[in-house]
């Protein structure tokens, strides 16, 4: 910066951390990395975790005095949200997560789009990149029309108002307004939040230029948990906010209840019946195929072993999601 530029607006960064200690470091590394040019603190919440995230956190208070840690007892998403971003001292707020990396001169491209296009939030694509062969297979699907749908920020598309970004960077006075995050979501807050910021007539503004490194689930536990219990916060939101059903979001669960009703309708008629009445079985094998050939085309570039998980990958995506989801509905208690 010459003697007559202006300093950048000052920005805060706040995140929500639980069971985050593998990636957390190089997260914050990146954040203190991008050279932002004006004055920058980052306010961390951080929630109950099992696997040292706590201590790692500490350590990196001692490493860079801009980073402020808040306790978030209840470990959830939102409230430790919330927590961070209120406790935070400037009025331009950026998301970051404790498993996403940013790229260079993020902050500062994030705030410029601010102040370009008076959006109430601006972000972009989530990138997500695996290094062991499941998780570069998650990381394809993830990316996938095929594994995740056609969200804009999953797989791109032109930059303009959207109705949801990765992340996120917002405008204090926009977060007051719709009173933050809403602590009853524990998924899904962030799509949620951005459908409340367009009801109030604010613009959510997507980049895909802005895109940011994300570090997928690395097992197929991990992935299964993850997909289940976001269809099942989905379930909650549709029924919340009823005009954003879509397809997108009724396929999985209605291809799980296909092929539930397939496989006990067509296993039941083959040992009752004979092998001809066991015909429903052509819906599962059909997804199967489906599900295949999806991953084939999705495959270029891909080594043996990461395209031998990807099938597994794709389908772990749509079941958990879809049963979530399905699990939701018969949840009568509701969130």
């Amino acid at each position: 910066m010459t003697l007559h530029e202006p300093a950048s607006p000052a920005v805060s960064v706040f995140l929500a951390v639980r069971d985050e200690a593998d990636h957390l470091e190089a997260a914050v590394e990146r954040i203190f990395a991008q050279g932002y040019s004006g004055p920058l603190e980052v306010v961390m919440a951080v929630g109950p975790s099992s696997d040292g995230t706590e201590d790692a956190a500490a350590r990196l208070a001692e490493r860079f005095v801009e980073l402020r840690l808040v306790d978030n007892p209840s470990g959830r998403t939102p409230e430790g949200l919330n927590l961070a971003w209120r406790a935070a001292r400037h009025s331009y707020l950026v998301r970051v997560d404790g498993h996403a990396l940013l790229p260079p001169r993020y902050l500062e491209r994030v705030v410029e789009t601010l102040e370009r296009t008076g959006a109430a939030n601006v972000g972009g694509m989530m990138v997500p990149e695996g290094t062991a062969p499941f998780q570069k297979a998650v990381a394809r699907a993830l990316s996938s029309p095929y594994g995740i749908g056609a969200a804009a920020f999953h797989t791109g598309g032109a930059a303009g108002p959207a109705t949801t970004v990765y992340l996120g960077a917002f405008r204090r006075a926009d977060l007051e307004a719709v009173g933050g995050f809403n602590e009853k979501f524990s998924r899904a807050q962030d799509w949620e939040l951005n459908h409340r910021l367009i009801q109030a007539g604010k613009v959510v503004w997507f980049d895909p230029a802005l895109g940011v490194i994300y570090r997928p689930r690395r097992t197929w536990r991990g992935l299964a948990r993850q997909f289940y219990q976001t269809g099942r916060w989905r379930w909650y939101v549709m029924r919340q906010y009823p005009e954003t059903a879509s397809a997108r979001y009724l396929a999985p669960p209605v291809a799980v209840a296909g092929i539930g009703l397939g496989l006990v309708a067509g296993v039941a008629g083959f040992f009752l019946r004979g092998p001809k009445h066991a015909v429903p079985l052509a819906l599962p094998a059909l997804y199967a195929l489906g599900v295949v050939g999806a991953a084939a085309a999705e495959s270029s570039g891909l080594d043996p072993k990461t395209r031998r998980r990807l099938p597994l990958a794709i389908a772990t995506m749509h079941l958990a999601w879809g049963a979530g989801f399905l699990r939701g509905v018969a949840d009568r208690r509701g969130i």
